[in-house]
């Protein structure tokens, strides 16, 4: 390849269901698509850091089996031969899970998590691996290992996180959509830094599953993609029941086989909104602050949606209880997964990863049994909410990409932060909420920032989720600004 090629070819921005279309009709091979793909890492990653595993060896050996099989004739997955980085903390075997602890450099694992599983069951080529915060916590992308993970749209601003790495790939051309997390944003933060799409799907419908812990519902998996479709044909492989995993939607992937997701442009533009009850708020009703030049964005691209047909009104459900939610649930989950850690080896973790575990460590039943009331009270304010309306549209993240040098903004809006999680609340306090919620490209500051709006619906509404972001996309048009890397 020219560099040129390697810089930018025509695959660079194609997006995921146009490639695999591609390589299914053999207008390209699954090895020309995987050399371009490493093409574009070389090219681009040491600007932005975003990739910090490599598989070249194993990846080439699987796309020639990809290219073998269907010249065979054999059944194609439908992600048949695309080639894809995965996030650093989920495992994938053979490849190092270090979560950018220096603890756990020589921790290899020998299964895939579910969502891998099922993605390279479907045909995806794996390549490597994206860059994640110490143990995935907090929403920038640094850490002693692989270092800091920055903006394509800015290499001097933050990414987002804690799938901040795999966000800068997509946004940066060298894939198209990627695996991720989200406990506090993690999806969603990193879709708005990036101008790109993030998607935290509801509670099971990518379900945890043994030997993870199955009951776990803070965290969740889901996708990023630079547009919406594509985060519905992800899903449409990684949904569905799994044994060992009693939290699970019992709904297959199918489900995300629409063909408003496939074809949007056989559809009426904006479609998808008309006539929808939905409510706004950018400030989720007093309970956050938000940067003036966020506020703007998100407050005008509220408009698209009663310009586009749909019943606006400035209510939204009671969210006070889920601060107390997520900060009760996080630390007992932290407790959970790092105290033995912590205990051998506090001086070698972070500040913030050692607060929180503390804090879950000191946790009393009180503390739980009145987190637990909490759920419930914020359970039936959200249900009680959508029966009335459809959706509700709200900021995503509420403050622009910062300083990539900073650990976390200090403050937002001259209100001065308590810790390293106040503010992520534009994202935390729908965590708590367990509905799936979305962030979407809705403009960019005047210093070229990104900015993305948070849509949310009801429990298991996932599907009309993606339906209403992808209507919102489709008019605004905001997905088709790329870096200029």
């Amino acid at each position: 390849m020219t560099s040129h090629v390697a810089y930018e070819s025509e695959l660079t921005w194609l997006s995921t269901r146009e490639l695999a279309a591609r390589i299914a009709s053999g207008e390209i091979s699954a090895r020309e698509a995987l050399a371009d793909h490493l093409a574009r890492i070389d090219a681009v990653n040491p600007a932005i850091n975003a990739i910090v595993t490599r598989d070249d060896d194993r990846a080439f050996d699987r796309a020639d089996q990809a290219d073998a099989r269907r010249s065979a004739g054999a059944q194609l997955g439908t992600l048949h031969g695309v080639p894809m980085t995965h996030k650093e903390s989920t495992d994938v075997a053979g490849l190092p899970t270090t979560r950018g602890s220096a603890l756990l450099l020589d921790n290899v694992p020998a299964a895939d998590a579910l969502i891998i599983a099922r993605l390279r069951a479907a045909g995806v080529v794996t390549s490597g691996k994206s860059n994640v915060p110490e143990f995935t916590a907090g929403s920038h992308t640094f850490n002693k290992v692989f270092g800091t993970t920055v903006n394509p749209f800015d290499t001097g601003r933050s990414a987002g996180g804690s799938s901040g790495g795999a966000a800068a790939a997509i946004a940066a051309g060298i894939q198209a959509s990627g695996d991720g997390s989200d406990m506090g944003g993690s999806l969603r933060t990193p879709g708005s830094f990036n101008n790109i799409v993030g998607m935290r799907p509801s509670n099971g419908r990518i379900p945890h599953a043994l030997p993870a812990n199955p009951w776990e519902w803070l965290a969740q998996p889901g996708f990023m993609a630079r547009t919406v479709s594509d985060v519905a044909l992800m899903m449409s492989v990684a949904c569905g029941p799994a044994p060992g995993a009693p939290l699970s939607i019992p709904q297959p992937g199918s489900v995300f086989e629409r063909s408003e997701f496939a074809h949007p442009d056989r559809h009426a533009e904006g479609a998808g909104l008309r006539g929808l009850r939905i409510g706004f708020s950018s400030d989720l009703d007093g309970l956050i602050a938000v940067e003036s030049d966020v506020d703007e964005i998100v407050c005008t691209a509220a408009g698209v949606f009663a310009d586009a047909g749909a019943h606006v009104d400035d209510r939204i459900p009671d969210l006070h209880d889920a601060d107390e939610v997520f900060r009760v649930t996080r630390a007992y989950d932290f407790a959970a997964d790092y105290r033995e850690l912590m205990r051998e080896h506090r001086e070698e973790i972070k500040d913030t990863v050692v607060w929180n575990t503390e804090l879950g460590l000191s946790l009393t039943a009180e503390d739980l049994l009145s987190a637990d009331d909490a759920r419930r009270r914020l359970a039936a304010s959200v249900e009680a909410y959508f029966s009335a309306h459809d959706l509700l549209v709200l900021t995503a993240v509420q403050v622009a990409p910062f300083d990539a040098r900073w650990e976390f903004p200090r403050e937002v809006g001259g209100a001065r932060l308590e810790n390293y999680l106040d503010w992520m609340r534009a994202s935390t306090i729908i965590s708590a909420t367990g509905c799936p919620a979305i962030s979407v490209p809705a403009g960019f500051t005047p210093e070229g920032l990104p900015v993305g709006i948070q849509l949310v619906a009801a429990p298991g509404r996932d599907v009309e989720l993606l339906l209403a972001a992808q209507a919102f996309e489709e008019l605004t048009g905001h997905y088709r600004r790329h870096p200029a890397l």
